[in-house]
Parts: structure tokens; C-alpha cells; sequence
């Protein structure tokens, strides 16, 4: 099973009472199965997997596997602070149906996160793991940072095929593709660096921004791929202010407003994170208008 092109890390939408609703996931799941998505990650960051509990990340999987098309692939979001916790939930996940499972590296004891450490989870994981690891590197959210030869030692393992790499660092990207094998894949994980990334060789990227734009990512993904980057790099531009917007701008909460402006569900997040004011709102569907997905803000 091969890994390539883009992922959105689905937003989680909840009810009126704070619970997962399976069936707003569902209809958004519907909607994005007709945008050239390779998949979906379920549970990421911008899915609030920090918020969910256990057993609603394995229901949340169990209902993108049933709903997204059969070819597409489903990678589960399962990182947790401790290993033995990381394979309990990625059993669950792969059971649930997912093809791949998504690996944040633990931080909450992050002075004792040594190369060493991390490695040894990492292979914990991937040993114990039915399905293949995908180590997800985020140092805006854990505050370490993966170092290219860290991860060319994790690369070593058959069941770890690839990273998320959310550094936003050009050069480390380059590095991680220099001294990992030609077959361990390396996604983007942040819009600025995507489509730098596929010219150095990326495999793909794992946006917040496919969560809004979807094919205009996976354009820039198939003209990348054709070297027509001229024509990628017109759309890349455009996107980059929405792409600001749903993560360092206005966070989880810009990226919900975002989907409702465009007809998804978002919602709210997931307390204690607070959904966006209407000021928040407005200027988010302002700036979706200027990027040409949104007729009219309002």
C-alpha cells in the first residue's frame, strides 16, 4: 500500500452538547470524497485529537472508513504521552479500519524526549503496530523538534514509512529526504513549504488547508508532479493568506469558521478552546473571497 498526495487532518465537528457528531462527520466526509483527496487523517491536530478521548477517535475512524471512497486511505491520529497508550490506541484505530496510523512525538516530559528516547518509541510502537507508523513532527504544538538524522533513524524500521513534517523548515525537509531511504515518505505538514517540498521529492502534504481547499491543493499536488510549477505556483499564492488563516491565524477556530462559510460542517471547538467571534468570522470570510472560495462574505 502506497502513501502519496493530500490529506486534509479533517476537522472534528461536535453537537450541541459537545459529543462527536458522526453524522456532520459523515456529510463532510461525503462532500470531500469528490475533491481528489488521497485520504484523510483523522484525528490530527486540527482534528483536536489532544480534546478526544480514546474511544471517540476510534469511532470517528470507524466512520471515515465506512464513509470515504474504498481507495482512499485513512490514517489515524493515535499519539499519546506514553507508548504503551500509543499502541493501545493504534490497535483500536487499525480494528476501526484505518490504513496507517499518525505518531506526535510525546513532550510533555520534553527534557527527557532525548534522540534516544524517541527512537525507542517510536520502534515500540511500529513493533506493536498492525498497521504502518508515520512519525508526525509539530514543534509549534510539542515544542521539540526532530532532527533530520533522528528521523533517518527511525526510517530504518519496516512498519515507520514516513513523516509528517510540520517544522515548516525547507531545509530540514531536504535534509529528512537526503538520509531516508528513496521509499520513505515525507509529507508536508504546513502550506508554505508544500509545494517547495514536492519539487525537492515529498511524497505529499497533510494540510489544514485541504480541510477548505481541496482541489485547488491537490492541483497544486498534480501540476507539481506534471513540472508544470509555474502553474502550481499561481494557485500556491492564492491559497497562502486562507492557508494562514486556518493555522497560525485564527488556529482550530478560524479553520471550523472556514468550513462553515463553505458550506461544511465546523462548528465549534471543543472547550476550553473558544469558537471565533463574529470579527473573526467576518475577516475569515473576507480573506476565503479573495482566495476565489467564497462568492460572497456576508
Amino acid at each position: 500500500m502506497t502513501f502519496d498526495g493530500v490529506y486534509p487532518p479533517i476537522a472534528t465537528p461536535f453537537d450541541e452538547h459537545g459529543r462527536l457528531d458522526v453524522h456532520a462527520l459523515a456529510a463532510n466526509i461525503r462532500k470531500w470524497n469528490e475533491t481528489g483527496l488521497r485520504g484523510y487523517v483523522v484525528a490530527g491536530s486540527n482534528g483536536e485529537s489532544a480534546l478526544l478521548e480514546h474511544d471517540e477517535i476510534v469511532e470517528a475512524v470507524s466512520v471515515v472508513r465506512r464513509t470515504a471512497r474504498p481507495d482512499m486511505r485513512v490514517i489515524a491520529g493515535t499519539g499519546r504521552e506514553s507508548t504503551e497508550a500509543t499502541i493501545r490506541l493504534s490497535r483500536a484505530a487499525a480494528d476501526a479500519g484505518a490504513d496507517a496510523v499518525l505518531i506526535i512525538t510525546p513532550s510533555f516530559f520534553s527534557g527527557s524526549m532525548t534522540p534516544t528516547a524517541l527512537v525507542r518509541h517510536y520502534r515500540a510502537v511500529a513493533d506493536a503496530s498492525p498497521v504502518p507508523v508515520i512519525v508526525y513532527n509539530v514543534p509549534k504544538f510539542t515544542n521539540l523538534n526532530l532532527s533530520a538524522e533522528t528521523v533517518a533513524q527511525m526510517a530504518t524500521h519496516d512498519n515507520i514509512i514516513g513523516i509528517k513534517d510540520s517544522a515548516g523548515n525547507i531545509g530540514q525537509i531536504i535534509d529528512i529526504l537526503r538520509l531516508c531511504p528513496a521509499e520513505f515518505r515525507v509529507f508536508a505538514g504546513n502550506s508554505p513549504v508544500f509545494l517547495s517540498a514536492l519539487q525537492m521529492g515529498a511524497a505529499g502534504g497533510i494540510l489544514a488547508l485541504a480541510n477548505v481547499a481541496p482541489r485547488e491543493c491537490v492541483a497544486i499536488y498534480n501540476l507539481a508532479k506534471e513540472g508544470r510549477y509555474a502553474e502550481a505556483r499561481e494557485i500556491h499564492f492564492r491559497l497562502m493568506p486562507v492557508g494562514w488563516a486556518v493555522t497560525t491565524g485564527y488556529g482550530v477556530p478560524g479553520l471550523k469558521a472556514a468550513l462553515d462559510w463553505i458550506g461544511f460542517h465546523g462548528g465549534a471547538p471543543r472547550p476550553p478552546v473558544l469558537p471565533a467571534d463574529e470579527r473573526t468570522r467576518q475577516a475569515v470570510g473576507a480573506i476565503l473571497t479573495e482566495a476565489g472560495l467564497l462568492n460572497t462574505p456576508g
